[in-house]
């Protein structure tokens, strides 16, 4: 374990504090089983766990990436983040800095090697010839892993067993374990050590890789919460046991450790956050409306992906279609003819995102003109409004979306409010635009923690 990680919280933080703030912040790893965007959608098998576990705590989710396994218990202990959500190995030396969970699944750990490159060629036999089946033969062989994993440590422990050195190099902290296995497909490195569903899921992609030398026994993998936070731990790891009874568990585990055709599907996919940092076909569309608004193109991005997946033929309930569910009344008046041509829709979209922040000159934070602006493209520029006048009625500040309108914009849905004078154009299901805003800039801040601001050299016009 690195010197600098703290080994002791630095802050007072327990299950108390955390409901009170009303959010859970969890801290993880970006690769590719446990945190991604795919298609626009953050997903992997930590994301829907914790998604799942900040939703019974009646909790907003905030996700915060480390670069690499340090900075995890760093960022934990210094208060960054409550809880770790990536497979970790329970270990004693990890014990002495964090609290470990129940653990979530049992694995093993295996050595990562290449076939020969005509292995496809060759009979079974003659294959494994030419590949490490015992543990022992990797005494004076070398071995790729990143320092102070549970890879390195049972290295070192393997040296023990077999009575020889192993020449163990190490890798930089930040380098993920696929891309370890990824540096053993191209031939950069002879082997590593990985866990053995995350190997498994590899060799679907990258068939001439063996992974059947077992080099451990079962090992436990878990989560982790500082030592000062018995409360919470209690309440994640009564989650995790009756989770585990659950259908959703083990659809969720097989999703990102089972399913071989989804996880080949995913990594050749351009939008496949890991590849080239993509978040759909319509990116060079969106960056060029983007500019246009004065947007982030990921913010855009993200509104697109409320109104329509980035479906060009999605059509509402109402009428509403394209990218950016444009009304076919409000298309003509913005003057375009197809609703459904998403170079045309977005250009409609942005247009009526303009025309709605003009109505809201009085607000002076950018941040919040963005949220007025979002909540009236949405519901509509008079139930807006009707919440405005609730709330400056309520003695509350009208022009800031966080906390004040935004919970007036609730209210609108009981009679009690909509009946109100200030009221002008009566009932609307308010908890639509209020998670509207909420849900696009959610997903925003994982387009920013994901997704490069700046366009990579080799995209595509």
């Amino acid at each position: 374990m690195d010197e600098n990680v703290p080994s002791e919280p630095k802050i007072q933080r327990d299950l108390e504090e955390i409901k009170a703030d009303g959010k859970l912040t969890v801290i993880t790893i970006y690769n590719s089983t446990g945190y991604f965007i795919y298609r626009g959608k953050p997903m992997g098998f930590e994301y829907e766990l914790v998604e799942r576990l900040a939703k019974k705590l009646n909790l907003e989710l905030e996700i915060k990436v480390a670069k690499d396994i340090d900075q995890l218990f760093t960022m934990l202990n210094r208060g960054d983040g409550d809880l770790i959500a990536y497979g970790l190995s329970i270990t004693e030396a990890r014990k002495k800095i964090i609290e470990f969970t129940n653990p979530l699944y049992l694995t093993h750990q295996v050595l990562v090697q290449r076939k020969p490159s005509n292995w496809r060629k060759l009979p079974g036999y003659k294959v494994k010839r030419q590949l490490i089946e015992d543990p022992v033969d990797l005494i004076g062989k070398t071995v790729h892993v990143r320092k102070n994993s549970s890879y390195y440590e049972r290295l070192h422990n393997l040296e023990e067993e077999i009575g020889g050195d192993i020449d163990i190099v190490t890798l930089p902290g930040d380098k993920t374990t696929d891309e370890i296995i990824k540096m053993v497909v191209d031939d950069s490195i002879d082997f590593t050590i990985s866990d053995d569903n995350v190997a498994s899921i590899n060799q679907t992609y990258y068939p001439i890789l063996d992974i059947e030398t077992d080099v451990s026994f079962s090992q436990r993998i878990g989560w982790a919460v500082r030592k000062n936070s018995p409360a919470f731990l209690a309440e994640v790891n009564d989650w995790i046991e009756k989770g585990k009874k659950k259908d959703f568990y083990y659809v969720v585990y097989s999703k990102y450790f089972k399913n071989k055709k989804s996880y080949s599907r995913r990594i050749k996919s351009e939008f496949y956050s890991k590849n080239e940092g993509k978040i759909s076909e319509y990116d060079p569309m969106i960056k060029t409306n983007a500019k246009r608004i004065g947007w982030d193109w990921r913010l855009l991005s993200s509104l697109v992906y409320q109104e329509s997946r980035f479906k060009p033929t999605e059509k509402s309930w109402a009428g509403a279609g394209g990218l950016m569910q444009i009304m076919p009344a409000t298309a003509k008046e913005l003057g375009i003819d197809d609703i459904h041509n998403p170079k045309e829709n977005l250009k409609a979209g942005v247009l009526y995102l303009e025309q709605m922040r003009e109505k809201f000159s009085k607000v002076t934070d950018s941040v919040q003109k963005i949220k007025f602006t979002m909540a009236a493209y949405n519901a509509g520029l008079g139930h807006v409004r009707d919440a405005q006048r609730l709330t400056k009625a309520a003695g509350e500040n009208h022009l800031v979306w966080d906390d004040h309108v935004e919970d007036f914009m609730l209210k609108l849905s009981s009679r009690e409010f909509y009946s109100k004078p200030e009221v002008k154009y009566g009932f609307v299901r308010g908890r639509e635009p209020f998670l509207y805003v909420k849900e696009i800039f959610l997903r925003y801040d994982h387009y920013r923690g994901l997704i490069p601001l700046i366009t990579p050299k080799n995209d595509k016009k």
